[in-house]
């Protein structure tokens, strides 16, 4: 064994972000000190990025199965039946950290990390999603931060050639220091060419294809597992570069070798890169490797063992092939114009053996790194005690709208609520030519090429309802999700998930991660929705943003479901004069009379100037039961239109569903004069439908346990109240002023 070039002290153990207590396991796993190479990889190996080592014990509380489910959580990416012997495989994941400190590499590389999980399991890429959070708009980092991100995506997803079809991105000052950006790929593959990443074969060469190592992302597990201080900037060196070029001639060289039965085993290099492939591959497969780290390609000179193992340089995959199949894979990968090399083989060991110029530099054993990495129970504040410690009260009184009209234009201009024409008009959206609907609608819809089918994809969560109320929270953002694919005519079928948390050893942030985990699991399992693959980004924290500030609780959803005919698919924007629009919903929400929920509300906020109040509840039973009619509607022909009701109420809903279609609106008075929670309060579990014919669609609700209100009628060109003579009008909004109001909120600070 080649002993460590220098002595493994206490501060070098703790600079690879390991406790004393992890280090005694170290020793007692080896038998003996470690050197530093060992030390490198038990540090990304056991960092909470890689090990889940703060999550592990609650995630296994999520539902993760179904008849339709091929492949749950444990692999790159989910696997889902969607019939005729297709599989829809798809996963979101984060870089967070990256893109804070270089926004365009690490948007870039966070788009390019998540198309890899999911070709390498035989799918080829059909859509990109993305879900962003970022701070207060006035802080002076944000507008770069903001760009940075949005051009890293469109330049990579762009030039790859993946359509970018939706997604979300929403601000609040707690994102000041610490961004949020989550991405998601969906993609699509035959049933009988899924590839799974467990190496087995005594003997079978392990191969190397792709990029060329280089020294960029060394550490970058371990840095995503830390919270940020006034230093981060010199953290710059671990971000990743990426090459989109490179990375489309890596899925075709893949997708061809694919097509042969010369792949035992596939796995991508992600966090942790060569390290964290070949592992996760041998100890599924409960074999032993063994690398000559002087075959792995470099792109630098004097490249250590070290820095190969602990390098995330991009666009890198390692498999294990059939032997004898080397020529004819390597023919291939050549003819991309990509690196390929043998650099080892399958052992029966159980251990991770390194050579270096013919000597070991590493004999570890897999258990230790994999299956039996730290597992923490860590604290958690009672739901009692998080409310008191969250300052969590009653809403109290809030003073009346004065001008809903006024306030309905203060919304649509908010940062939250604008439009994002700004962002998606620099992602490609049309490439592949399958997406029917992209950004701006409920539901991104993509076409299975050459069939009838198309997926519906969304991505969802309103941190603020999170961090008020964990449990409900985290059961709103799988519920939103569930209905936006059922606003355009989708049956939901998974989602996947990113779990962004700040610091698990703090017990009120594990009270936020216990929560939303049980009223995620509570939600799938009502609306039989499982989730199928994920991913959890923990201490999204800055110290320097004012001593500790955490993000707020934000388990993204990303929501597959499947659409059996396309042409039947509903959209948002209105389509005909003269048609009545409804309201569906629960019975305590048609009452004109009842509160609607303005507690945490986008309107209490922008306009009242307040947050606070308790946030709304989600009845699971009806949103399944309103979720299955609103479908049934779409498939029938009574919806010429669709929207869910989220932020901003029921009167936004209308505007953007106004917007999208050129039509505007004349309601009827009544529902806008019983005070501002009616029309912009956000109670949940409602759609706006768009009909020909109200009276038969009110038949068709009171069969099915769901409230239906006319609401008013879609003409004209102006959002106006129907109201009777010698009333006061309660709303006169023209839709040039509506669109003025949201397109000004990015057209005015991208240009100011």
């Amino acid at each position: 064994m080649q002993e460590s070039p220098s002595p493994i002290t206490p501060d070098v153990v703790a600079a690879h972000g390991l406790s004393e207590e992890e280090y005694a396991r170290v020793l007692h796993a080896l038998g003996r000190e470690p050197n530093l190479v060992e030390l490198g990889i038990f540090s990304v190996m056991w960092s909470e990025h890689c090990s889940y080592k703060s999550s592990r014990i609650h995630l296994k509380k999520l539902p993760t199965e179904a008849p339709w489910v091929i492949c749950g959580p444990g692999e790159n990416a989910g696997v889902i039946d969607i019939g005729d012997n297709q599989a829809c495989i798809f996963k979101m994941e984060s870089h967070n950290h990256p893109s804070y400190i270089e926004p365009y590499q690490g948007a870039a590389t966070g788009v390019g990390g998540i198309l890899r999980d999911v070709f390498t399991m035989g799918a080829r890429p059909v859509a990109n999603l993305n879900a962003l959070r970022f701070g207060d708009p006035k802080h002076p980092k944000m507008k770069h931060l903001v760009q940075g991100v949005v051009a890293g995506i469109g330049g990579y997803g762009n030039c790859v050639g993946v359509p970018t079809v939706g997604g979300e991105t929403n601000f609040h000052k707690a994102y000041d220091g610490n961004i949020l950006v989550n991405a998601m790929t969906v993609g699509v593959a035959e049933q009988d060419k899924i590839f799974y990443s467990a190496a087995t074969g005594l003997g079978n060469p392990i191969v190397y294809v792709g990029s060329k190592t280089g020294r960029d992302g060394i550490h970058g597990a371990t840095m995503a597992s830390a919270d940020f201080d006034e230093n981060s900037d010199e953290k710059r060196p671990t971000v990743q570069v990426g090459d989109p070029f490179t990375e489309k001639l890596l899925i075709e060289a893949c997708l061809e070798l694919m097509a042969t039965d010369a792949i035992v085993a596939i796995q991508d290099m992600g966090a942790a890169g060569l390290t964290s492939s070949s592992v996760e591959m041998a100890s599924k497969g409960g074999a032993g490797i063994r690398l000559n780290m002087n075959m792995v390609p470099c792109r630098e000179e004097h490249m250590t063992p070290y820095e190969m193992m602990l390098s995330e340089s991009q666009e890198r995959m390692l498999m294990v092939l059939k032997p004898g199949k080397e020529p004819m894979a390597e023919a291939i990968f050549r003819k991309w114009e990509l690196d390929f090399a043998v650099i080892g083989e399958v052992t029966d060991t159980g251990h991770m053996v390194l050579e270096f110029d013919g000597e070991v530099v590493c004999d570890i054993p897999l258990d230790p790194l994999a299956d039996d990495a730290p597992l923490y129970d860590r604290p958690a504040m009672s739901r009692e005690d998080y409310k008191a410690w969250a300052k969590v009260k009653p809403l109290g009184d809030v003073p009346e709208s004065t001008d809903i009209g006024a306030d309905l234009l203060k919304l649509m201009a908010c940062p939250d609520l604008a439009s994002r024409r700004w962002i998606w008009e620099q992602y490609d959206s049309q490439v592949g030519a399958d997406t029917l609907q992209k950004s701006g609608g409920d539901a991104a819809v993509v076409r299975i090429h050459g069939t009838q089918k198309a997926l519906a994809m969304s991505t969802d969560c309103t941190p603020r309802y999170c961090y008020t109320d964990p449990y409900e929270g985290g059961k709103q953002a799988v519920a939103e999700c569930y209905r936006n694919l059922c606003a355009v005519g989708a049956t939901p079928l998974a989602i996947t998930n990113c779990l962004n948390f700040g610091n698990p050893q703090r017990p009120e942030i594990m009270a936020q991660i216990v929560g939303c985990l049980e009223g995620m699991g509570d939600a799938c399992r009502a609306l039989d929705f499982p989730i199928v693959s994920g991913n959890v980004s923990l201490y999204n924290e800055s110290k320097a943003t004012g001593g500790g500030s955490a993000i707020l609780p934000t388990p993204a959803i990303g929501g597959v479901g499947l659409m059996q005919d396309h042409e039947k698919m509903a959209t948002i924007g209105f389509k005909e004069d003269g048609s009545a629009i409804v309201l569906l919903s629960d019975s305590e929400c048609s009452d004109k009379h009842a509160p609607g929920h303005l507690g945490q509300s986008l309107w209490l906020r922008e306009i009242a100037g307040r947050e606070g109040g308790e946030a709304p509840k989600v009845d699971l039973k009806f949103e399944r039961c309103v979720g299955e009619f609103v479908r049934e509607i779409i498939e029938s022909g009574q919806a010429l239109a669709v929207h869910d009701v989220s932020d901003g109420g029921w009167l936004v809903a209308i505007a953007e569903m106004a917007l999208a279609g050129g039509i505007g609106a004349r309601i009827l008075p009544d529902w806008l004069l019983a005070g501002a929670d009616w029309p912009f309060g956000e109670h949940q579990g409602r759609y706006i439908v768009e009909t020909r014919d109200y009276f038969n669609l009110l038949d068709s609700a009171n069969a099915a346990g769901v409230g239906a209100d006319c609401l008013g009628t879609a003409t004209g060109t102006a959002l106006v109240d129907d109201y009777i003579d010698g009333r006061t009008v309660a709303l006169n909004v023209p839709l040039t002023a509506l669109r003025e109001a949201s397109d000004s909120f990015f057209r005015d600070w991208m240009e100011g």
